[in-house]
């Protein structure tokens, strides 16, 4: 059975372009939820109305503030560093005479677990290899500033200015795509190479009028909260292999202005700048790859693909088979041996 679905953003206005299968895959998915929406309502005729409210009320609660840094478990190789607009949580792995590192950027909601496989790869093979969540994310602080490319750009150059990294090779995952374009934008000579995974930083955008966030806009996107964690799923060709991917996205809503800084990132998205520094890129040394699943209906190639032929000519490219936009976690033994050819070798 096939399928058309209007997929809204943030802001609730339709997204052109998202055109999905529903296979059997889905609708196994799809019938996980009836059952878990069953159980609620099992739960409620049982007197259960006390819990459901308990965890609706939930959304937006938790500050990150010293009391919630005590509580995370940090995993090898993590610590939180304050830096210019905050807290910021890294990981960090084969750090001995580490000059030179592969840094990892999430994209532009989930944070920066969702590059766990291949930080997790890279960090067997001997890389020294960093990975961040940027702010409002994960467990980074949610300042009350401007999400903009910036903003990010100059986090992950302070952090590597904390580890002490003289140069990095940029991977970029979706938003993260726009990130390190504007680092490269910001500080070219700390870049070995650029690599671009499912970016959504070739399309055309323009940065919103009003750029301030209301609270009304806020409450808006916080009634949503409930039906985000099942549109993760929406990012997999097959979701049936990542049964727990919406609950884990769901863990992220409790973070007080997390609806915030998504709406303030999505106001100012413009794509000027950012044709500037791709155009001045193609004139460098700076090796640039770009990777995208073949199956992404999330970041849809077709619709820059003109675009991105004329920017970057002379980028290496590759289609990462049976994947959708996260083609790392989806086809993971494609994905590390394209890793390995563009890393290992240099």
């Amino acid at each position: 059975m096939v399928a058309r679905r209007c997929r809204t953003d943030i802001a609730g206005n339709p997204v052109i372009g998202l055109v999905f299968r529903l296979s059997s895959a889905l609708e196994s998915v799809l019938m996980r939820r009836l059952m878990l929406l069953f159980t609620l309502g099992l739960a409620l005729w049982l007197g259960g109305a006390t819990l459901y409210v308990s965890a609706q009320s939930q959304y937006e609660s938790v500050t990150k503030d010293a009391a919630f840094r005590a509580s995370v478990e940090l995993p090898k190789g993590a610590a939180f560093v304050l830096l210019s607009e905050g807290f910021t949580y890294y990981r960090w792995a084969n750090t001995e005479s580490c000059t030179s590192a592969d840094v990892l950027v999430h994209g532009f909601s989930v944070p920066s677990y969702i590059w766990d496989p291949t930080y997790e790869f890279l960090a067997s093979k001997g890389r020294c290899v960093v990975t961040l969540d940027l702010y409002g994310r994960g467990f980074s602080d949610n300042p009350d500033v401007a999400y903009t490319d910036q903003l990010f750009a100059n986090q992950v150059l302070e952090l590597l200015d904390h580890l002490e990294i003289e140069k990095a090779t940029l991977l970029g995952l979706s938003n993260g795509g726009r990130v390190v374009s504007q680092l490269v934008g910001f500080a070219p000579e700390r870049v070995e190479q650029l690599i671009y995974v499912a970016s959504s930083g070739f399309r055309d955008v323009s940065r919103a009028t009003n750029v301030g966030v209301s609270q009304a806009e806020i409450d808006a996107l916080v009634a949503r909260y409930p039906e985000l964690p099942a549109g993760q799923l929406s990012d997999f060709k097959d979701p049936t292999n990542f049964q727990d991917w919406d609950e884990k996205y769901a863990e992220l809503l409790v973070h007080k202005g997390f609806a915030r800084a998504l709406i303030s990132t999505r106001k100012n998205h413009d794509s000027r700048e950012l044709d500037i520094i791709h155009a001045a890129l193609q004139a460098s040394d700076i090796p640039v790859t770009t990777i995208w699943g073949d199956s992404d209906t999330v970041v849809v190639y077709a619709g820059f693909a003109e675009k991105l032929a004329r920017l970057l000519p002379k980028r290496v490219e590759h289609f990462v088979p049976e994947s959708g936009h996260l083609p790392h976690m989806e086809n993971p033994a494609y994905f590390e041996a394209l890793l390995k050819k563009q890393l290992f070798a240099r």
